[in-house]
């Protein structure tokens, strides 16, 4: 019998005889193996160290379009039976390591890396999981160009790995130096104007201009909906196609937790890289104020309100981390599902893993 299964079938129920199987063959299972191992040794060579922090934490990013999963759990770790409903206390599945390795770079940490799980609800599709891998690392000193070439480098190693693998058919050809364009660059190359000075009502017109639907709801006030909405429909689909890039110098109000530059216009400090029309990573020079911090968590925390969504807490350690005093560096979090995905020549991320989503 093969051992493979195939991932169209993996929201089978358990009385079919066959999903209890993973939607990966077990060669790309150690093919996957084998690919942490060369990221591990890459981390080394390079001087991290590898860290560990918690998946269930008080703390929580507070985004406006990422929802964490909620966990109820009684005060001090007690049993269930041991307390009422309204003295459970709410923790959360992390949605990225970056609070607790944030509050290790506070604590004197200067290079580390962690590769854990992290969890995204609402998030399923070829190339999404509610509960993926993720690598995020962090280096004292270092620019977010720096990183840039970091991550070329770390990529070159994985797909190097991959080509010594049986399963490495189809998979992209890459050579570092990769080609980095700025959010502005992007648009005037494939949309023909440049747009981070330009109105709401501007960028509005311009999607009417070049056929560009715009959902319903997209408020006509909302820059950042119209903006995500022209760079999904004009310009991602550009990225990555013929080589890999970086899109880098971001809208200063898309700025999440990384530094805003001044300027005019202002922008924020961090990029995406895009292989084969697929982001792969997110990378920051981080933000070190945290006065800041506190201005765009309840930020965050308004527009949830007004769209509707549960309530996050808006306090968290790493502000205490942040007053104490958070060093220079940049940070990176990268998509490994995607990357062993595209590494390993296959089509979807449930041909690399055990068992995603609808076999869980």
């Amino acid at each position: 019998m093969s051992d493979h299964a195939d991932p169209q079938s993996a929201s089978a129920g358990s009385s079919n005889p066959g999903s209890f199987r993973p939607t990966a063959s077990l060669a790309m299972l150690r093919a996957r193996a084998a690919l942490l191992a060369e990221l591990r040794q890459f981390f080394r060579d390079a001087g991290y160290w590898e860290v560990e922090t918690p998946l269930l934490s008080r703390d929580v990013v507070v985004d406006a379009w990422l929802e964490p999963f909620a966990v109820t759990q009684p005060p001090d770790g007690g049993p269930s039976r041991a307390c009422d409903h309204e003295t459970v206390e709410q923790l959360y599945l992390q949605t990225s390591p970056e609070f607790g390795m944030k509050r290790l770079l506070a604590a004197g940490a200067t290079s580390i890396y962690q590769i854990t799980r992290a969890f995204r609800a609402g998030e399923v599709g070829r190339n999404h999981n509610p509960e993926f891998t993720i690598v995020e690392w962090y280096r004292v000193g270092d620019t977010y160009h720096d990183q840039m070439t970091f991550v070329e480098q770390l990529t070159d190693r994985v797909l190097a790995a991959a080509d010594r693998l049986a399963e490495s058919d189809g998979r992209p050809h890459l050579a570092p130096p990769f080609l980095r364009l700025s959010y502005d660059a992007a648009f005037e190359r494939f949309a023909g104007t440049r747009v981070l000075n330009l109105s709401t009502g501007r960028l509005a017109e311009l999607a009417a201009e070049r056929g560009v639907t715009a959902p319903h709801g997209l408020r006509q006030d909302d820059r950042d909906g119209w903006l995500n909405l022209l760079l999904a429909e004009l310009v991602e689909p550009h990225l990555g196609r013929d080589a890999p890039v970086f899109l880098y110098d971001y809208p200063a109000s898309q700025a999440a937790l990384a530094r805003v530059r001044g300027g005019d216009p202002a922008v924020a400090e961090r990029f995406e890289l895009y292989i084969a029309g697929v982001e792969i990573c997110n990378g920051y020079q981080e933000l070190t104020d945290s006065g800041e911090l506190r201005a765009r968590t309840l930020k965050q925390a308004a527009i949830r309100s007004q769209e509707g969504l549960p309530k996050l807490p808006t306090e968290n350690r790493l502000l205490s981390a942040m007053d104490a005093g958070l060093p220079e560096s940049s940070g990176v979090a990268l998509g490994f599902d995607r990357l062993a995905m595209l590494a390993l020549g296959a089509s979807s991320i449930a041909d690399v893993m055990s068992f995603p989503f609808h076999r869980a």
